[in-house]
């Protein structure tokens, strides 16, 4: 299946890529839920490459950047037009951030040469076997013990946040919203081999219940 097939922009569709900023700033506490992600991905020593999946207008790499001078990130999205947007964002920090064209199951990356992988607001879009690639492909690239840092929806857990998180999923398919309706992100890591899976932080939004998931590269089984 080809790119194009595949992907999926960022808020489900292409006429909303302009709007995703001022969206994620009124909408997602996005302050408080980007700051939490950056700690986590900064948590430790090992933290010097990052890979961003599904990176979209360039926001974690372009915080990851201004908060650790030594970081490098490189920020991977099925877009151009996305892209084109976050090297923008992101130019006055050099080579120490860059952007490719690919998808989350087929990163450019060679096997276990990334430190911390991130999916910010990624995984809710993909089907259940493109969740499970993705998955993969983070830890085919991450170094042993390296880590995968997730900020998506889990399970509602008021009626304000039912409510929101059912109008999200209009949008972005129920099939591709299931795990994330029943709070299943934690064991899909698991069956990723991925370890030490821990959700760190909640966040309540107009769309539902953000999450903040942090898990090791395990062992294959």
């Amino acid at each position: 299946m080809s790119t194009e097939q595949r992907y999926v922009p960022a808020a489900g569709r292409t006429w909303l890529t302009a709007l995703y900023d001022p969206l994620m700033a009124l909408t997602m506490r996005e302050r408080a839920f980007r700051g939490g992600l950056i700690d986590a991905v900064l948590a430790g020593s090992h933290s010097r490459v990052v890979l961003d999946m599904g990176c979209g207008t360039g926001s974690v790499p372009s915080r990851l950047a201004e908060a650790d001078p030594s970081v490098r990130v490189l920020g991977v999205d099925g877009d151009e037009a996305v892209l084109a947007l976050a090297r923008e964002k992101c130019a006055r920090f050099g080579e120490r951030v860059r952007f490719t064209k690919s998808l989350a199951g087929e990163l450019p990356v060679e096997n276990g040469t990334v430190d911390v992988v991130v999916a910010s607001l990624l995984l809710h879009h993909l089907s259940p076997a493109d969740k499970q690639e993705a998955l993969r492909e983070a830890w085919r690239v991450l170094v042993p013990a390296g880590r995968l840092v997730i900020a998506d929806w889990g399970r509602p857990r008021d009626p304000m946040t039912h409510v929101g998180f059912f109008m999200l999923r209009l949008l972005d398919g129920f099939a591709n919203t299931a795990d994330h309706a029943a709070g299943r992100l934690p064991s899909l890591l698991v069956r990723a081999d991925f370890g030490d899976v821990k959700v760190q932080q909640r966040w309540r939004t107009v769309w539902g219940s953000l999450e903040l998931i942090v898990a090791e590269r395990g062992e294959a089984a």
